[in-house]
């Protein structure tokens, strides 16, 4: 009877253990970007209707996480969990440390899942992976018929680099509200924490100026290929500013200058040097290592409106380093743009401005420096900007010159790491891909993932680095599919870099990861391009 009793109890056992979580471990789980430690236990946690949420600490901090992670399930779960001190399933544990403090504990047992951290921003990181730890349609518009069931397990989390950013071109052409709104929730997902506006440029000047109301509404008018444009009021910034605070995404707007002026130039003619647009074939780009097709001489002109401008040439334009007029716009755009801007940073721009004269480009560059120190922000330019002397704190965007950033290196200023050959996703993937451009290279989802910001230059030691930012420069870009097909799968390529250790990394681990997190874009409708690289 012993022997028999035995064999039913491991019978009985075997039993139990085949019951057990199907589908993934949580270290299989498409964690995109990949945490610093997990470790995974033979148990799940299943999320139901009757889970309620606890908050434990500062109430007023954990209320709007409680509230964003039941607006993310709701759609898809048609749950909407009880929020309180009392006992809950999903805890949200804050310890009231330090704010700027982004990491996370994750630990998910049978019965709860239970997120803690020093500050709000860690516990929503914490979030995002506690998402990704339930089945794909988590995500989805519409009630799925799913169990939603996260596997068990331990994580421990913190980001490589304190800034973790993409750049939206939205001066070449218009991106409205509700495409921006769309951008941001998914670079929250991917613990993205910079958003970085590019708000003029030679096509069009994005962004209402009351004080020189002309900027929009001439400058405004148009844009690459003759669209219609459009701008932001700074009601409508505001509203973007407020919905990425509450996704812990910091908005840092760039108004490009001395060069890619001509819009402003179209609205302001007494701002223009006497350099016009020269006739003449304007279809190609001109950046580094290319011929320009531009005969900046050709013609000139005094004082008079700049023609609105719809090709993608680039270089042509500059303000008047010389006239205090100049320097009262940039006080006055700088001024107006600041008071809505809560976040530390504003972008001077500072690239490719080629018909500046190099001692009036240092000149500007240093008096508009001062300008924005001067209404309380940090100034960050591309980093062409490094030949002038910067400003202590300041920053300088790495995109073409590694000289350049030696300079700033030099000058005790640290980088911003956004190298066109690898971060830039207005690049093609191939020669095939439908927009896009490929005058620094073609960048395949492994090329993008495939690079180290601690290494890429021999100049720039990790200590130099500030973070990691992908640019979407919208030449070829109209609209949100065109938006979708070149920023993913990229960037979540370029998240990852950004977040988690370089010795951590590995391609073969990232290309499973990364075809669940596109089970999840598929759920959504985001038109993603699928990397031949990658088994979706």
């Amino acid at each position: 009877m012993t022997y028999q009793k035995s064999i039913i109890v491991l019978f009985l056992s075997a039993l139990v253990f085949s019951c057990g979580p199907k589908g993934p471990s949580l270290d299989e789980r498409g964690l995109i970007p990949l945490p610093k430690s997990v470790s995974s236990s033979n148990s799940s946690f299943e999320l139901t209707s009757a889970a309620s949420i606890q908050l434990i600490g500062d109430q007023a901090s954990l209320e709007p996480l409680a509230q964003y992670f039941n607006q993310t399930i709701k759609r898809a779960t048609g749950f909407e969990l009880k929020v309180g001190e009392g006992e809950g399933q999903i805890i949200l544990e804050l310890y009231g440390g330090a704010l700027d403090d982004e990491s996370y504990e994750l630990e998910i047992t049978s019965s709860q899942a239970k997120i803690s951290a020093d500050s709000p921003a860690g516990i929503f990181y914490g979030i995002q992976t506690l998402l990704q730890a339930f089945p794909s349609q988590i995500f989805a518009p519409m009630a799925q018929n799913v169990n939603w069931i996260a596997p068990a397990g331990k994580i421990q989390d913190d980001p490589e680099y304190p800034y973790r950013g993409s750049m939206l071109d939205v001066a070449r052409h218009f991106i409205g509200m509700e495409d921006v709104k769309h951008y941001i929730d998914q670079m929250a997902r991917l613990k993205l924490n910079y958003l970085h506006l590019h708000l003029t440029d030679d096509q069009g000047w994005r962004i209402e100026i009351k004080s020189w109301p002309k900027l929009t509404e001439i400058g405004g008018k148009t844009q690459v290929g003759g669209g219609e444009g459009g701008f932001f009021t700074q009601e409508d910034y505001k509203e973007l500013v407020r919905y990425a605070q509450e996704r812990f995404i910091t908005i840092v707007p760039e108004i490009d200058m001395p060069g890619h002026t001509n819009a402003a130039l179209a609205a302001y003619g007494e701002l223009n040097p006497g350099i016009n647009l020269p006739d003449g074939d304007l279809s190609t780009v001109n950046h580094p290592g290319e011929e320009s097709e531009i005969d900046f001489t050709s013609k000139m002109i005094t004082r008079e409106p700049a023609e609105l401008y719809t090709g993608i040439e680039v270089g042509f334009s500059t303000f008047d380093t010389d006239l205090e007029l100049t320097y009262q716009l940039v006080d006055d755009v700088v001024r107006e743009l600041s008071e809505i801007t809560p976040g530390p940073y504003f972008h001077i721009g500072g690239d490719e401005s080629h018909v500046t004269a190099k001692d009036d480009y240092i000149k500007f560059v240093e008096r508009v420096q001062d300008i924005v120190q001067k209404h309380g922000k940090i100034s960050v330019g591309w980093d062409e900007v490094a030949t002038a002397n910067l400003l202590p704190g300041n920053i300088a965007q790495f995109w073409a010159m590694e000289d350049n950033a030696a300079l700033a290196v030099g000058q005790g200023n640290q980088i911003l790491m956004s190298p066109a050959k690898k971060s830039y996703l207005d690049m093609q993937y191939d020669s095939t891909s439908r927009i896009g451009l490929h005058w620094a290279a073609y960048i395949e989802l492994d090329s993008a993932y495939l690079w180290d910001p601690a290494t890429y230059s021999s100049n720039i030691k990790k200590s130099d680095i500030l973070g990691v930012e992908a640019p979407l420069w919208t030449e070829t870009v109209e609209n949100r599919a065109d938006i979708e097909y070149l920023t993913f799968p990229r960037l979540a390529a370029l998240a990852e870099v950004a977040w988690s250790p370089g010795s951590s990394r590995d391609w073969e681990s990232f290309k499973g990861r990364v075809a669940q997190l596109g089970e999840s874009w598929e759920v959504q409708g985001i038109q993603f391009y699928k990397s031949p690289k990658v088994a979706w």
